[in-house]
């Protein structure tokens, strides 16, 4: 019988599935103590985290994919006073000399976070920042739902009746779809009239209903975002929907970002290192949150068109000999460095 000393940490790690999660327990040095599975609910994680704890104090855990099948166990661990490591992905060395499997993975998992391979702090996601992150994801899909709806629209039009389409076409967005929805198609007639207008007006309503599910969602947005960061809103150029995408990256916890540079490393905006012999260069980074690269682009516009410091600093730049690609990544970088220092603090 193997006696693990009580006093000594131990660091746990947690490859996570819909239904189970299987957890690998570590020791001080390295050794493994222990595989185990548990359930996905909430009696499975005071389960897991009293197994993980049997060996000894728990030092941190590393967790696979704590934005989806490991969400929960990451918020629980987190309320318990754990630190949760985001392991993005096992190791693929030992991979090929282990192989593929649940058991391997967890304890990879706990190898990185014991090693410092994976460092991030994962998000907690239990404030306000998670619920503007999940109003975020349902308007994405209301517009994203209501563009195609309103494409699907037009193409009826064009290739509708003659009546049908001289009535519909000359029409803008908004009045097509309040027209179209205020159809009354009656059957009887010409079955391809009758079914077009069934579908334009199906179609029509569709839209109204969802911009209404918009301004809904515009109405807490707003709400939480004032709340959350004011000093965020009150940057230039910096609106709702901007705010909120970078709040929702940056997370319930912004203090797990060790430092700007950090920041702007996590949307995108740092240049990475591709010297090599005599060559010192830098490239873009096309990594990071494309969400909250996309957000500082939309701020990086609005000052370019609008911000007479902005325009004064690109015309600067120009006379110098830089793009306007260049400018727009110099400047995306120091409103990244600007976002960072309203980014609220628990």
């Amino acid at each position: 019988m193997t006696i693990v000393e009580a006093t000594r940490p131990v660091t746990g790690g947690v490859d996570t599935h819909l239904h189970v999660h299987v957890a690998a327990t570590l020791d001080s040095i390295g050794g493994l103590l222990g595989v185990e599975s548990f359930p996905t609910t909430p009696a499975g994680y005071r389960k897991l985290l009293g197994w993980m704890g049997s060996f000894g104090p728990v030092e941190r855990v590393g967790v696979e994919g704590t934005g989806a099948y490991g969400a929960g166990l990451a918020r629980y661990l987190h309320r318990r006073g754990v630190t949760v490591i985001e392991v993005d992905r096992a190791n693929r060395q030992a991979r090929r000399q282990a192989g593929k499997s649940d058991p391997v993975d967890a304890v990879e998992a706990a190898r990185a976070a014991q090693s410092g391979r994976a460092r991030g702090v994962a998000k907690t996601r239990d404030g306000n920042v998670e619920a503007i992150r999940a109003l975020m994801v349902t308007k994405r899909s209301a517009r994203t739902v209501r563009t195609k709806t309103m494409l699907q629209i037009r193409h009826l039009c064009f290739t509708g009746p003659d009546e049908l389409r001289q009535r519909l076409q000359p029409l803008s967005a908004i009045m097509l779809a309040r027209e179209a929805a205020a159809l009354r198609p009656r059957a009887g007639g010409d079955i391809v009239a009758y079914a077009t207008k069934v579908s334009v007006q199906t179609l029509a309503r569709r839209v109204l209903a969802l911009d209404e599910e918009i301004v809904r969602i515009d109405e807490l947005l707003a709400d939480l975002v004032e709340r959350t960061a004011p000093s965020l809103l009150a940057l230039y150029g910096v609106g709702v929907d901007s705010a909120a995408t970078l709040l929702a990256a940056a997370g319930d916890n912004p203090e797990r970002l060790r430092s700007e540079a950090t920041w702007a490393h996590l949307c995108g905006v740092s240049p990475i290192e591709a010297s090599s012999g005599k060559v010192v260069r830098h490239r873009l980074n096309r990594g990071g949150d494309r969400q909250a690269n996309a957000a500082l682009w939309r701020i990086v516009m609005v000052r370019m068109n609008s911000h007479p410091p902005t325009r004064a600093y690109v015309e600067r730049r120009s006379k110098e000999g830089r793009s306007k690609l260049e400018i727009m990544r110099m400047l995306k970088r120091y409103v990244a460095r600007e976002v960072y220092r309203h980014l609220p603090r628990a």
